[in-house]
């Protein structure tokens, strides 16, 4: 019988050391962040965890977004050992489809490695890339 996933957007499932744990020690694009800003990160975005029938947590998304005109997806892993059961095309597909969400205009997000994923959920490369400007602090 196959596992069955559940998604939810409610913080208070969140498991904050699975989180952080897979952020610091296991993520390309989050690694140098501390404890303290990923649990800032997570109170001031729109959050969805996935988990299995136990209860556990094995994926994570979060959205920051003004719930109207844009939304940035960040911060998307599901953990290794779930890894290949379609489980973050369901946690895209569940975000994507949030009803809270149905109003946003444009969506952003970056990837290295993760483009032909994302663009089943209609994301493209930019547009007008020579309009685009960031800020870093390092």
């Amino acid at each position: 019988m196959p596992e069955y996933f559940h998604i939810s957007s409610d913080k208070a499932k969140l498991d904050i050391n699975t989180i952080t744990d897979y952020l610091i020690k296991q993520s390309y694009w989050a690694n140098d962040r501390t404890e303290d800003v990923i649990r800032k990160s997570i109170a001031n975005s729109c959050c969805f965890g996935m988990y299995n029938e136990a209860g556990e947590q094995v994926g994570f998304a979060r959205v920051v977004t003004d719930m109207s005109v844009f939304a940035w997806l960040m911060d998307v892993f599901i953990l290794e050992d779930h890894r290949g059961r379609g489980l973050c095309k369901q946690l895209i597909g569940e975000i994507i489809s949030y009803p809270e969400f149905k109003d946003i205009m444009k969506w952003g997000l970056g990837t290295r490695d993760a483009h032909e994923l994302y663009k089943k959920f209609g994301f493209t490369s930019l547009s007008n890339p020579e309009v685009m400007m960031e800020r870093k602090i390092e």
